[in-house]
């Protein structure tokens, strides 16, 4: 039984579920025919919970249009996904992406205009809760005292599950802390039941994330000594670096010198390496390269969604594009990106730099109508094709077996320089340059876009950022952390809803609490300015 085969091992188990006013009941458990006195007495079924923790961040739930087989119900079960939501948030509030759909409150995260009535604020805040929930049950059910009936070894395992559960629902606070700011905070030790958490500060959060972060560093198993997809001590160093990068923002002081530590035990690791063909990371059989550190896994039948890449890749296609150019059957013709983007490299067509991967025909540079899909490049970037280009497994062609890159090595690089450039202690501008032209040359194919020390200054790695991981759901974090989201220095099309971009007030650059949540529990103070 493989962690890939998500919706097969997770349809009979037993979760807590946070529906509705996820923070009064985080931890409901939903009417289904197994129980956890059933279910975790069996440790193939343990094992297909844990999978379940997995599958919540790329299924619906049960089944892919079943709405009364979903872990949270919307009024369009496709639209209830983690990864389709955490792009959208993170993507179509930047320069990086445009939407033609006027499906709820999507055009209010271009326009940064977003409510705490906003239908997507609050889909993803739940998709957040109902991990949260799911990992919060599974560490209840799996004590030692409960596991003692097992033999040792199936202990052992259940144990390292254990682990992977706890770095599940610290990835889910994580992503709580950059999106919400101040949440609701709950863990295993919290009462089942109706329950009214309290609201934990940003800063006491980051706390929380760094304590347990360090602590399972020590628990997980050695990178990529387990089976792929899982979480291991590579994916608990890149969350770690990452969440030290954006201290400032979370906590008001800059922690560049541990960004640097984690940066380099990803480095001196030497389990990872950069795919030589970038295109690759994007195609269905990225699962083979050494590059990505931990993935949001898909596969076309037996794992099919329409929120993981499939929601990527079918929204990227539309006007004059082929379909089965790409390894499916359909388009959406949904998202594209704006003339910043475009304009980051030296063509649009990929002759110099190979990373800029836009379909041009039909399509109008510059955006006049945000409903036509035809105004705005389209990003081809992810593809249901792999390397020898086979089309993906689902002979209907509608589902994708690409795995979404959520941590890649490039970004360690990356995050390795830009900490450099900060101030932080413990590397060097040498090496910086160094990490940096390797992603180049990789784009290049020679040392043609190779830059020196002078040239690496936090504006140029803001732009490469941009460069390296365009659509790859970084860019909102990005751009906040670099003081650009929500201010007159940097401006893109229809920023604020005005044509040539416009500067909107600060509170934007954290999304509100939902007024269902405060409605449902009066612990919960709403962000400034909401």
């Amino acid at each position: 039984m493989t962690i890939k085969s998500l919706s097969i091992i997770s349809a009979c188990v037993a979760l807590a579920m946070a529906t509705g006013s996820c923070t009064k009941d985080l931890n409901r458990l939903p009417y289904v025919q197994e129980t956890s006195e059933t279910v975790y007495k069996d440790p193939v079924k343990i094992k297909g919970v844990l999978a379940k923790l997995y599958g919540s961040l790329c299924l619906s739930g049960q089944h892919y249009e079943d709405n009364s087989l979903s872990d949270i119900i919307t009024d369009n079960t496709g639209t209830n996904v983690f990864l389709r939501n955490y792009w959208a948030l993170q993507e179509l509030t930047t320069d990086e992406a445009v939407i033609g759909w006027n499906d709820g409150d999507l055009l209010s995260f271009h326009n940064l205009n977003f409510t705490p009535d906003g239908k997507y604020v609050k889909v993803m805040y739940d998709r957040i809760f109902f991990g949260v929930a799911a990992c919060n049950e599974f560490l209840r059910q799996t004590t030692d005292n409960k596991m003692s009936g097992f033999s040792a070894d199936i202990q052992a395992s259940i144990q390292e599950y254990r682990y992977e559960a706890r770095f599940l629902r610290a990835f889910y606070y994580w992503i709580a802390i950059d999106m919400y700011g101040k949440v609701p905070f709950v863990t295993e030790k919290d009462p089942v039941g109706a329950f009214q958490p309290e609201q934990i500060s940003r800063a006491d959060l980051f706390t929380y994330l760094e304590t347990e972060l360090k602590e399972l560093e020590t628990l997980l198993p050695e990178p990529r000594t387990g089976e792929y997809g899982r979480a291991d001590r590579g994916a608990a160093w890149i969350l770690l670096a990452k969440l030290y990068l954006n201290a400032k923002i979370y906590t008001g002081t800059d922690k560049n010198t541990e960004t640097i530590t984690y940066c380099n035990k990803l480095i001196s690791s030497a389990a990872y390496t950069l795919e030589a063909d970038y295109s690759r990371l994007f195609k269905t059989d990225n699962n083979l390269t050494t590059e990505i550190i931990f993935p949001i896994m898909a596969d076309g039948v037996t794992s099919q969604s329409y929120g993981n890449t499939t929601y990527i890749l079918l929204g990227s296609l539309g006007g004059t594009m082929n379909p089965a150019d790409y390894g499916v059957s359909t388009t959406w013709g949904g998202m594209r990106t704006t003339r910043n983007v475009v304009n980051r490299f030296p063509d649009p067509f990929g002759t110099a730099d190979k990373r800029a991967i836009f379909y041009t025909s039909g399509q109008n540079l510059d955006i006049s109508d945000l409903s036509s899909f035809n105004d705005g490049y389209a990003v081809p970037k992810f593809k249901n094709i792999s390397s020898t280009g086979q089309p993906g497994s689902d002979p209907t062609k509608r589902f994708t077996d690409t795995d979404f890159p959520m941590f890649r090595f490039a970004d360690v690089y990356l995050m390795y320089a830009e900490a450099v450039v900060r101030g932080g202690a413990g590397g060097s501008v040498a090496e910086a340059v160094n990490y940096v032209n390797l992603l180049r040359r990789r784009a290049y194919g020679n040392n043609s876009g190779d830059i020196s020390a002078g040239q690496l200054t936090l504006d140029f790695l803001l732009d490469e950022r941009g460069r390296e991981l365009y659509w790859e759901a970084t860019r909102r974090t990005d751009l906040v952390r670099f003081g650009k989201l929500t201010s007159g220095s940097y401006l893109w099309p229809f920023k604020g809803g005005v044509a040539a971009g416009t500067a909107v007030q600060e509170k934007y650059n954290v999304f509100p609490i939902p007024n269902t949540d405060r409605i449902a529990n009066p612990n919960l103070v709403q962000n400034d300015g909401y």
